[in-house]
């Protein structure tokens, strides 16, 4: 074989190389993105008295809790505004890896904090501001690398792809979930002073660092920007480029695509897992099998929901999504409910139900933001329209109990998830068509 011939085959193969570590890249991040965002939600619950105090009152102990959950909240859309705007400067991959630094280090801090006996309430400041950082890194992680992940996708894969990788949040959730139990069945939790409450709790936060460290190396040797977006054209200001002209009507249709698909998000994980508990009265021990079962089987189905989105179309996946959440989705969480715990495996088997066709209008998602934006302003246009519409969505406590003044409170969940599905339909409706848009090639991008 001659050198002329051999280099060509040399370079195909290199470039192969480089996709499969991009793509591995964008599924790993993501889980370990995920599993940091849990970790709180999920591990802290049993051990909040160690940062409160054995004679905090319940209210502040309730304040306290809300403050982790908003620092986080506001914090997410900051930092994917920052790094969006910095890698579509700059470059996705270098951007990339300070992210995964800052919340492995975020995520690390928290694992070392002392407790209320030993600082008082400086523990939980610390816990509070050590969140808004890492959820201000982890907003940045993923608004670059699943955008990173996608400019590597052939061409007819991207809806896979998406499916793979925002699975991983099915698969995170699952996760922590047992590692908890693992650990509560081991390890006492009862009380401030419990082995849970002092220092069984920082085992999955230094997982969680330990995962993050493990993905900033996988990066660093492993993932490389795509060709050609070296030389891309750069916006001058990617966030002002966002905001203004053509692509102020993309980021309003995504946010209202995205608002519905946040609240469906609440919906079928925080609000199902509780009425499973005290509406439908079951047990919460079948609760935490039922809640175990379900987000493995949406995972699943998350897959074969972005393989659909590359036959269909995104805008067809999208509208027929969500006359399903319209139609169907609302019937099966009061069938749910009403079920309860005279029948807990037929109750069992329409969560899952629910939760499946609540939560894989989230499959095809990555593919379909990136689509929506140019290359020089697609990290931006990501990690805004991706993390903005979660404000909204976050109190939608507020809105069922408001609903529940005027209708029983399954009915008011329903009429919610019913809304959430009208949003979905209707930003979708606004969008064009992608699946054929070539993220390599701007000529290919429709407004």
């Amino acid at each position: 074989m001659t050198t002329q011939s051999a280099t060509p085959m040399l370079h195909d193969a290199t470039l192969s190389k480089q996709r499969r570590g991009a793509l591995r890249g964008g599924i790993f991040g993501y889980y370990v993105d995920q599993f940091d965002i849990f970790l709180p939600i999920i591990t802290l619950a049993p051990a909040m008295s160690y940062f409160n105090g054995a004679g905090t009152p319940p209210q502040t102990v309730a304040l306290f809790s809300s403050l982790i959950f908003i620092s986080t909240l506001i914090a997410r859309p900051l930092g994917a505004a920052f790094f969006g705007h910095i890698a579509d400067k700059t470059g996705r991959r270098l951007t990339t890896l300070v992210a995964i630094g800052g919340f492995g280090m975020a995520t690390l801090l928290m694992a070392l904090l002392p407790g209320f006996e030993t600082a008082g309430h400086l523990g939980l400041a610390l816990l509070i501001g050590l969140r808004f950082i890492g959820g201000f890194f982890l907003g940045g992680e993923y608004s670059v690398a699943i955008p990173l992940a996608m400019e590597w996708a052939p061409k007819k894969r991207p809806g896979p792809l998406s499916g793979m990788i925002t699975s991983m949040a099915s698969v995170a959730n699952v996760s922590l979930g047992l590692i908890t139990f693992i650990l509560l069945s081991f390890i006492p939790s009862a009380g401030h002073d419990s082995a849970y409450a002092v220092w069984g709790w920082r085992i999955p936060f230094l997982l969680g660092a330990v995962l993050a460290t493990v993905l900033f190396f996988f990066y660093r040797k492993n993932v490389h920007d795509a060709p050609g977006t070296e030389t891309a054209v750069k916006a001058e200001n990617p966030i002002k480029s966002l905001f203004t002209g053509v692509h102020r009507r993309s980021l309003i249709q995504i946010f209202i695509l995205m608002t519905g698909m946040w609240i469906l998000s609440n919906l079928s994980n925080a609000v199902l897992t509780g009425r499973l508990k005290t509406d439908a009265h079951i047990p919460d021990q079948t609760v935490s099998i039922i809640m175990t079962i379900a987000p493995l089987v949406t995972a699943c189905a998350f897959v074969a929901s972005g393989a659909l989105s590359q036959k269909i179309g995104r805008r067809w996946f999208y509208r027929w999504y969500a006359v399903l959440v319209i139609v169907v989705a609302p019937l099966l969480y009061i069938a749910t409910m009403s079920v309860g715990s005279r029948n807990v495996i037929l109750a069992g088997v329409l969560a899952v139900l629910v939760q499946v066709t609540s939560l894989c209008v989230f499959a095809p998602v990555g593919a379909y933001l990136c689509e929506r934006f140019p290359s020089s302003i697609r990290a931006s246009g990501y990690g805004v329209g991706y993390s903005l519409a979660v404000i909204i969505p976050a109190f939608y406590a507020f809105y069922i109990q408001a609903l529940g003044n005027f209708m029983p409170d399954r009915v008011a969940v329903a009429s919610l998830i019913c809304l959430a599905g009208i949003l979905v339909w209707v930003g979708a409706t606004m969008g064009p068509e992608t699946k054929d848009v070539d993220l390599n090639d701007d000529s290919s991008f429709t407004v």
